[in-house]
């Protein structure tokens, strides 16, 4: 051959030999493709790849337990929709054969993470104590005899002065069969009334706002008219508290060290098996232990031998002041009141018909206090 001929063989095959390598580079950089792909997926398996479980589907049939989402579990869910995302980039822009199923992948990887995370169930709003209704309940209780403000209020863990509260109560002895409300912390139980915001209840109250406001979900709003609220560590303004009596010119009586306010008349019938003579002190005494569930004879006499007719018939006597228990003293006729409360080391507070101290006349209820070193001296006896 012609070395004209030559070169034009060559001149020709040029063109083919372009075409064949454009064809080999297209072919290496698909397979270069594939091959990233594949180990990705690859990579993935190797992994362990698990689409997120919503935290429901974890629960014990028998035991109803929840297993615990991880940080760890977190990360590789993260991790997992990560590497489907790059996959399916890849995928698409080679036109990869398996573009669709990479895709669909990288779709369910996002839609199950994304009702993972929507879950109630496995993600909630963190909280430092997480209270149950019964801790912020009231709850009832039903007294029973013998009971007193004291023994209730040690029995809930909470103050007496909180029951007292809660059931306007002016006397630590309790009724049988009274129903009581105790509240679930020491405070005040408030209704509120219109007009009422979180701040004038707890200036009112000298209460603290965040305990108040935590206390009763009140973060996005204000109390309800009518509705009832606990306010922790309230203190009730004087005007509020039971028993009290607004002042005024000559209202109280005050003997030296005794202090109280004038009788009232009292309202209530004799029973049946009340013998004594209707106004005097042993007839309201009679009425007022019947009252509290703790019952008396009706033969004991006058009052200066009630604590000899009831030692006799077995009711414990001794010089301690107790809730409930009647005080006697002798001389005369004698005379008898009921204790209705108890500060040891201050004052005993009692309630009487037909005495001189606290203005209760015949047929008349007086209160009041009296000091403490007196009432242990020896000059009363403590039927109980």
């Amino acid at each position: 051959m012609s070395p004209s001929a030559q070169a034009s063989t060559i001149e020709l095959n040029q063109p083919e030999t372009r075409a064949r390598a454009r064809h080999l580079s297209v072919s290496a950089s698909t397979i270069a493709s594939y091959f990233g792909v594949f180990l990705l997926i690859m990579s993935m398996v190797a992994m362990g790849y698990h689409p997120p479980v919503r935290s429901g589907a974890l629960s014990n049939a028998a035991t109803g337990s929840v297993a615990p989402t991880t940080a760890a579990s977190t990360e590789a869910t993260v991790d997992q929709l990560m590497a489907t995302n790059i996959a399916a980039t890849i995928a698409e822009s080679t036109d990869l054969p398996i573009m669709n199923n990479v895709a669909n992948l990288s779709q369910s990887l996002a839609i199950e993470s994304t009702l993972a995370q929507t879950d109630t169930n496995v993600i909630s709003k963190p909280q430092i104590v997480q209270p149950t209704a019964d801790s912020r309940s009231t709850q009832k209780y039903v007294a029973v005899a013998g009971d007193n403000v004291q023994g209730i209020a040690q029995k809930f863990g909470v103050s007496a002065t909180t029951i007292k509260w809660a059931n306007k109560l002016t006397s630590d002895a309790v009724e049988a069969g009274k129903e009581l409300s105790i509240p679930p912390v020491d405070g005040v139980i408030y209704t509120v009334r219109a007009g009422d915001t979180i701040d004038s209840i707890v200036s009112k109250y000298k209460a603290d706002r965040d305990r108040l406001v935590a206390f009763n979900d009140l973060e996005l709003s204000q109390p309800v008219a009518g509705s009832q609220i606990i306010i922790p560590g309230g203190d009730l303004p004087s005007e509020e508290r039971p028993g009290y009596v607004a002042p005024r010119v000559n209202a109280g009586v005050n003997y030296g060290s005794y202090s109280g306010g004038y009788g009232s008349s009292y309202n209530g019938g004799a029973t049946a098996g009340n013998r004594y003579a209707w106004g005097n002190c042993t007839w309201y005494v009679y009425e007022r232990r019947l009252q509290l569930g703790r019952p008396i004879g009706s033969l004991w006499g006058n009052a200066t031998t009630w604590a000899y007719s009831a030692a006799a018939a077995g009711f414990p006597v001794d010089g301690t002041p107790r809730p409930g228990a009647i005080m006697q003293n002798g001389g005369g006729y004698g005379h008898v009141a009921v204790v209705e409360a108890v500060n040891p080391g201050v004052s005993i507070t009692i309630s009487e018909m037909n005495g001189y101290r606290f203005g209760g006349g015949f047929a008349r209820v007086g209160h009041g206090d009296i000091p403490w070193g007196e009432a242990v001296s020896g000059m009363y006896r403590y039927i109980h």
